[in-house]
């Protein structure tokens, strides 16, 4: 079993949900990929997960509407949004709505680790 906190990437897009748990890993992180937020949601994963980052366009189920499953659900996982829509407006809704960060992409590992510390300080 691995010991180190589990982030979750639920991304459609193929090259960040390969390229993320690796860099991931570099950070000290153990990581999981998802294809969508359905995927995610019927994973034994969502219940370990001590963050997620999340697109926000998905197919099917989006990222804000996952946000708000979790929240139904009473599960207060951490969540850095991430998105190639470059709508600023989108940014301050997310985070009024408890997103700890919303990177537009493509972002810098540095702002993904200052992302990921400020979801789990410690």
């Amino acid at each position: 079993m691995d010991s180190r906190p589990l982030v979750s990437v639920v991304d459609d897009d193929e090259s960040v949900r390969e390229s993320l748990p690796d860099l991931l890993g570099m950070f000290g992180f153990a990581a999981r990929p998802f294809s969508s937020a359905e995927e995610f949601l019927a994973s034994e994963s969502l219940v370990h997960t001590r963050c997620l980052i999340l697109d926000i366009g998905l197919p099917g189920l989006s990222g804000p509407e996952l946000q708000r499953e979790l929240t139904f659900r009473g599960l207060a996982i951490p969540i850095i949004f991430i998105t190639a829509q470059r709508d600023e407006s989108v940014r301050p809704q997310l985070l009024q709505r408890g997103a700890i960060e919303c990177l537009f992409k493509p972002f810098s590992g540095q702002d993904l680790r200052a992302a990921l510390a400020a979801a789990l300080p410690g």
